[in-house]
């Protein structure tokens, strides 16, 4: 992977905002890389304001922190031209404030997971300033999904940079084909860890929801992290009533969640390298 990449934070001056840039500042500071804030505007006579307003925070947040992030101010709509950006940017991550769920907040989530399904790029979801400076525990949720693998490409990377320690949670499940599914997600997830000198454990959880028992789980031990991936070919439906990855995005707990996006290539060839 190419360390010159960016991480980009959609960046709408509010409190979530300032979270992200924290997090993805702590980060950029272990790969070496850049960081970009990207604001929209809605209006081509508003880029110019946009620009001396974002000038005058990276200018304070070098001084505060020893890193002066670069910016992109751009008019459009934010459910499409983020991921446009994160696009032509080849960024490596984006990092994004959220408010969670709480009552009309819900919509709030709905549209972050849109915007967030849409992207190439690994998006980091943050609700709250980071606990420590890097990421120490991950708890890594194991289902039937066949796009499971696509994380372990990402843990690999993770552990490379941030020497972190991965807990593989899964549910048993009383249904034989999910049975098996998860069992034969768990015996690649395993090799593959292996194989690759990554540090783990195995954990078993009790209950019904993965997403809520691995959320109860990472605020027991007090992970860093929480890393999952989307569901493929996600509907309006979900956005609205609430996909398993939206409860996740905007937990509780304000645990920050890796999110990764199905590949097209992996269920064509059905395999990674």
């Amino acid at each position: 992977m190419n360390l010159d990449r960016p991480i980009i934070i959609p960046w709408d001056y509010s409190e979530p905002a300032g979270f992200a840039l924290n997090h993805s500042t702590n980060m950029a500071k272990v790969l070496g890389c850049k960081v970009i804030l990207l604001h929209i505007v809605k209006k081509m006579s508003d880029i110019e304001n946009a620009k001396k307003k974002l000038e005058e925070i990276v200018v304070q947040y070098e001084k505060e922190s020893g890193l002066k992030p670069e910016f992109i101010v751009k008019a459009g709509s934010i459910f499409t031209d983020i991921n446009k950006i994160i696009d032509e940017q080849n960024a490596f991550f984006a990092v994004m404030g959220t408010h969670g769920i709480k009552g009309m907040q819900k919509f709030t989530g709905s549209w972050a997971l849109k915007v967030i399904v849409g992207s190439a790029a690994p998006f980091i979801v943050v609700q709250d300033e980071p606990k420590s400076d890097s990421f120490n525990k991950i708890v890594f949720p194991v289902d039937f999904k066949f796009s499971e693998k696509e994380k372990l490409i990402w843990a690999e990377f993770i552990y490379r940079h941030f020497k972190s320690k991965f807990y593989l949670c899964y549910i048993d499940s009383s249904d034989q084909y999910f049975k098996k599914k998860i069992i034969a997600n768990m015996t690649i997830a395993k090799k593959f860890l292996t194989e690759k000198g990554v540090e783990y454990d195995i954990v078993k959880l009790e209950g019904k929801s993965i997403s809520d028992e691995a959320i109860n789980y990472a605020e027991e031990i007090k992970a860093d992290l929480i890393m999952i991936t989307t569901t493929k070919n996600i509907s309006f439906h979900d956005y609205v009533l609430g996909a398993s990855e939206q409860k996740m995005i905007a937990n509780d707990k304000k645990i920050p969640v890796m999110t990764i996006n199905p590949r097209k290539d992996l269920t064509k060839f059905k395999g990674f390298n």
